[in-house]
């Protein structure tokens, strides 16, 4: 089912930038490289990335549900950069290449060359989820609200779950004021991982405002 959007108006730049890029890697900067888990603890099991593709879909099954249970956050930590190892791999040897590319062109600042790597990737490979979701990063640090937006609609058509995408969904709804909209996303990327930064405290406000606090 399509997203159904506001008319974007005028905006005001990314106040919420930094607690995205560091919370909500979604509209997403994917993490390129796994966390590991504190020497203590017990290492979940992971879940390989080179499977066909129906064994990758059962491998995310078995870590969103792994997410979901985790008895802690370094827990969860650990499990979401499997998540996340899963969603950037990519079978094309060109579309990996290009990806290294546009994610160092975006640390050295140089949008407009990563927005074009981003755009080649999804010409070459439209059903990678993880080009869509960079390129929606990149839109969202132009101030590009309107085109984050259906690049974030095209990464939720493919993994409704993409707990980044929702969480970025729910920064740039904040960023234009709707409040409830926000709220509705940042509720569903907790639903999926109950352990993203700064996400809890977010909806603890938003739902003061959207619903009143409790009497």
């Amino acid at each position: 089912m399509a997203l159904r959007f506001p008319r974007l108006r005028t905006i005001r730049p990314a106040v919420f930038l930094a607690a995205m890029l560091s919370a909500a890697p979604a509209a997403a900067l994917a993490q390129d490289s796994e966390a590991a888990p504190p020497k203590h603890q017990k290492k979940p099991p992971d879940a390989p990335t080179r499977l066909p593709k129906a064994d990758r879909l059962q491998g995310l099954d078995f870590l969103f549900g792994a997410l979901k249970a985790a008895p802690d956050e370094a827990s969860a930590k650990h499990v979401e950069a499997r998540i996340w190892a899963i969603w950037l791999h990519t079978p094309s040897d060109t579309a990996a290449l290009l990806m290294t590319r546009a994610k160092a062109a975006m640390d050295a600042g140089q949008m407009d060359v990563a927005l074009k790597l981003l755009d080649a990737v999804i010409k070459l490979r439209p059903d990678y989820i993880e080009a869509w979701n960079r390129r929606a990063t990149v839109y969202y640090l132009q101030n590009d609200y309107e085109h984050s937006l259906e690049d974030i609609e095209q990464v939720l058509v493919r993994e409704p779950r993409h707990f980044g995408a929702l969480a970025g969904l729910g920064m740039i709804m904040q960023d234009l004021g709707d409040n409830k909209r926000a709220l509705d996303a940042f509720r569903q990327a907790l639903a999926v991982n109950p352990y993203l930064d700064k996400v809890p405290e977010m909806v603890r406000v938003l739902t003061e405002k959207v619903e009143g606090r409790d009497i």
